[in-house]
């Protein structure tokens, strides 16, 4: 039996990707600061470890063959612009530890997740935005300390390669969203959020909801099921060099909002604020997904909004009620060093 190690294993990404390699009969470690919150894990084994130190990432990776190295301090565009010397000072640590241990200890496959925060913000200053290609991250210019470390990061896979033969593999990750993620705190992503805000809404009888900026910044999003196919199907690959995965459709925040009232069966008001928006407009070229994986995300953007909200709901009617409960394996310690 193949042994793994998911690193992050106790945030968003990583805790359905550990589901879905044990589903595939895999023998998984997971590893994070904390345990998933909102299940428990399904993993073999669960080290509850800090990345960022060296030891910890030797244990982590002794007798594993293939690394998933999803383990991040992010959060949404609230988070990241704020806190740019923590991230940078954060993701560095985890990421040359975690890889170099997984050299040490004779590792055969890595996969890093990268994002699209990498590529340069010259090329998304128009909400009507030209879809990236993987070429388009240099000349570099990333969005805040995160995108620049995700690409240095990226380098230092492909060096890894060339050096030692690691077999790498880098993936950009597209505004991943799903159930089983934060959706409150402020380091939840939009389509969270959104979510928590209209259930909000709804059940106040409001109707009202806050959005940052004008609302016309445009993104695609990818559901969470889609996304670890993915990332499954890019480490089997031979494919050496970064490569997309999100859907390429462009909706604006606005639209999005207005998708989630239509699910909750509620019409809003939009309130705009001010607050940080990120680049105007990101979209992702999947044109080399689909030649390099003969495969594409599945799920549409609507089907995937009507589970996240129908969780997120659930989510917020309980907490009114006071009846969250408490996951088998939820651990007290920090939240901080996990991808969401």
């Amino acid at each position: 039996m193949k042994r793994v190690l998911v690193t992050g294993a106790g945030g968003f990404i990583g805790h359905h990707l550990v589901s879905y390699l044990k589903k595939k009969s895999y023998w998984v470690r997971g590893a994070d600061l904390k345990y998933p919150e909102y299940e428990p894990t399904a993993a073999d084994d669960f080290a509850l470890l800090d990345l960022r130190r060296w030891e910890d990432c030797l244990q982590a990776t002794d007798g594993i063959d293939e690394v998933y190295a999803l383990a991040a301090d992010m959060g949404g565009m609230g988070f990241i612009s704020a806190h740019h010397a923590e991230i940078l000072r954060n993701n560095s640590l985890i990421n040359i530890h975690t890889l170099d241990a997984a050299r040490e200890n004779g590792v055969k496959r890595y996969l890093y997740a990268s994002s699209a925060c990498v590529y340069p913000e010259y090329r998304q200053t128009d909400a009507n935005v030209t879809a990236l290609k993987e070429e388009d991250a240099y000349p570099a210019h990333p969005q805040d300390a995160y995108g620049w470390e995700k690409l240095v990061t990226e380098r230092l896979c492909t060096h890894y390669l060339e050096d030692y033969g690691l077999e790498t593999r880098i993936v950009r990750f597209h505004n991943i969203f799903g159930p089983l993620g934060t959706w409150d705190g402020g380091r939840e992503k939009a389509p969270a959020a959104l979510c928590r805000k209209v259930s909000l809404a709804k059940h106040s009888g409001s109707f009202e909801i806050e959005i940052w900026g004008d609302g016309e910044q445009t993104r695609s999003f990818c559901y969470i099921d889609d996304c670890v196919d993915g990332i499954y199907r890019l480490m089997r690959s031979n494919h050496r060099e970064p490569l997309n995965l999100g859907q390429d459709r462009l909706v604006t925040i606005n639209q999005l909002a207005d998708m989630v009232a239509k699910i909750a069966g509620i019409k809003l008001a939009r309130k705009h604020i001010p607050g940080p928006q990120g680049v105007r407009g990101r979209n992702s070229d999947n044109t080399r997904l689909r030649e390099v994986l003969r495969w594409e995300p599945q799920i549409s953007l609507e089907e995937g909004l009507r589970r996240t909200y129908l969780w997120i709901d659930s989510q917020v009617r309980a907490a009114e009620r006071g009846a969250l409960k408490s996951v088998p394996n939820r651990s007290s310690l920090g939240r901080r060093v996990s991808v969401s």
